[in-house]
């Protein structure tokens, strides 16, 4: 005889999870299930007793407001994607989370999603997004392409940059061109007379700009740049980029990064390879100014971009567009700071170097 239970072996019924519901609250605060809805509908009419009551009744029962039902009434959300490629590396990462707080003050309803940069990947992202009704789309990097555009435009949804400008979008950039080129005339005032820069294969709009600017820059003051390429603009790109700066025949003595990850591998290298002191054989100068750039190890001179700031101008893009609909696409810049740290400290030529340099530079 099994005296077991009788259930023994079987695994439990999973309970299916049940929200609290309008009519719950309507039953316990003794209201019409209408008076429920209007008092949790903005500008709405309803008495202050039954008020009372219906906030009284959903605060004992748990109950919050089921805004996706809300939004597919109306067809519409609060929902805005945020699209990125590697959205857990550098400063992505940190601009991914100042434009989640940044949404989420605003009353939206942030949703990250790792693509990557191919049409297929991008528009299966921006299906998704529509399908969920989103009130906007903001891209952190990749290349949207034309039907992406055409798309968000057909059904009425904003669409936000960062990092490139797109004809039709509105968008967000850094200064790259302006902290390139300060960078290179830093070095030089300086005394550093080998420059070179490190960008990597990805072809981002942004770093081709940042090693455009500065192999600009170093052309008309007449210094000798090399430019060096990792696979990725990350630690590993850096690292290659590195070794491959060792290789040549006239080593740098100032390198400009066109990011802090880049400059993290650059250095590590610098050092560990090729026992160079930092900046004293070679000055470095990063981009972005990550958390990691203050660390005792790098103390990497950089230029900041201030990811609270870029969400706080990519957010009011999208109210702007959200109200006026048909205006013109708007473009912000925001121009970096340079942080000064121990991987570099601009410093004056002496009287007698800046006279031979102005001498030079004139021809004479």
């Amino acid at each position: 005889m099994n005296d077991g239970p009788v259930n023994a072996g079987k695994a439990p019924k999973k309970e299916r999870m049940r929200f609290v519901s309008a009519e719950q609250v309507a039953q316990l605060a003794g209201v019409s299930r209408s008076a429920v809805s209007r008092t949790f509908t903005p500008g709405a009419s309803v008495a202050p007793t039954t008020r009372e009551k219906v906030l009284r009744a959903a605060d004992e029962l748990g109950y919050h407001v089921n805004d996706l039902a809300r939004g597919v009434l109306a067809n519409q959300s609060r929902l805005v994607g945020i699209v990125a490629t590697r959205p857990e590396v550098g400063f992505r990462a940190h601009l991914a989370a100042a434009l989640a707080k940044s949404l989420i003050r605003r009353g939206s309803i942030p949703i990250l999603i790792d693509t990557g940069q191919t049409e297929e990947e991008l528009l299966a992202a921006q299906k998704m997004l529509i399908g969920h009704r989103a009130e906007a789309i903001i891209i952190l990097s990749g290349s949207p392409p034309a039907s992406f555009l055409d798309l968000a435009q057909r059904n009425g949804q904003p669409l936000v940059v960062i990092g490139r400008s797109e004809p039709g979008a509105d968008h967000v950039r850094a200064g790259n061109s302006e902290a390139s080129r300060k960078a290179a005339t830093a070095f030089y005032d300086s005394g550093r007379r080998r420059l070179a820069v490190i960008g990597s294969n990805t072809g981002t709009p942004a770093i081709v700009e940042r090693e455009s600017a500065f192999l600009s820059a170093a052309e008309t003051l007449g210094a000798p740049v090399t430019l060096a390429r990792g696979g990725d603009s990350d630690y590993d790109g850096g690292v290659t980029a590195g070794r491959a700066l060792l290789a040549e025949k006239t080593k740098p003595d100032a390198v400009f990064c066109a990011n802090d990850q880049i400059a993290f591998g650059l250095m590590d290298v610098l050092r560990r390879e090729a026992q160079l002191r930092i900046p004293e054989d070679v000055a470095v100068i990063g981009f972005d100014d990550v958390p990691e750039s203050a660390w005792l190890s790098y103390q990497l001179t950089t230029f900041r971009q201030d990811p609270l700031i870029m969400a706080q101008r990519a957010v009011a893009l999208l109210e702007r567009r959200l109200e006026n609909p048909d205006s013109p696409p708007a473009y912000e810049r925001v121009i970096p700071e340079l942080v000064i740290r121990q991987s570099f400290r601009p410093q004056p030529l002496p009287p007698r170097l800046f006279a031979d340099a102005v001498l030079w530079q004139e021809g004479r």
